[in-house]
């Protein structure tokens, strides 16, 4: 039995072929995914779940309840922000409400690292504290009296929204 040869055609190894190649892209494309997310999760906090819901409860009803404190006094305010500073022209039903600082909390939506809490001084009728330059991105704004007996929050795209008006009474 004599087994023919041809010169033509010779045979290749296995790793000269393009099917094998092929196949073991797939599978190392998984593996590379796979490094990489384990990478991003290892390097990223994602903050901690609340263990106690009940006290997470109670804290948003008073927090409503510092909201509607703020509507009963008729107040309002107008926020400008600008690249390290923020300006806040307050009024109220009754100018013997308003305070001689305010609480102002600068929050990023989704980095809590990013956030600030400034206190805003009263001059010349209104309200002024140094902030740290903010991203670019959404923003929440709270403002506060030192008691906490109301509040008052707005958001913002900066740096295309610049003012912002915050009537707890709309």
């Amino acid at each position: 039995m004599s087994t023919h040869h041809s010169t033509e055609n010779p045979v290749q190894p296995w790793y000269r072929q393009g099917w094998p190649w092929f196949l073991i892209m797939f599978p190392a494309i998984a593996v590379v995914a796979g490094i990489a997310t384990l990478v991003i999760a290892a390097r990223t906090f994602d903050g901690m779940v609340v263990d106690d819901y009940y006290k997470e409860g109670r804290a948003i009803v008073q927090t409503i309840g510092r909201v509607e404190h703020a509507r009963e006094l008729g107040m309002r305010a107008a926020l400008k922000v600008r690249s390290s500073s923020i300006r806040v022209e307050l009024g109220a039903r009754d100018a013997a409400n308003l305070p001689q600082r305010l609480l102002v909390t600068v929050a990023h939506p989704t980095r809590g690292g990013l956030d600030q809490v400034v206190i805003a001084e009263r001059a010349d009728g209104a309200y002024e504290a140094r902030l740290a330059p903010l991203s670019t991105g959404r923003w929440l704004f709270v403002i506060e009296d030192e008691t906490r007996s109301w509040r008052m929050d707005g958001s913002a795209y900066l740096p295309a929204e610049t003012e912002i008006l915050i009537d707890p009474n709309v």
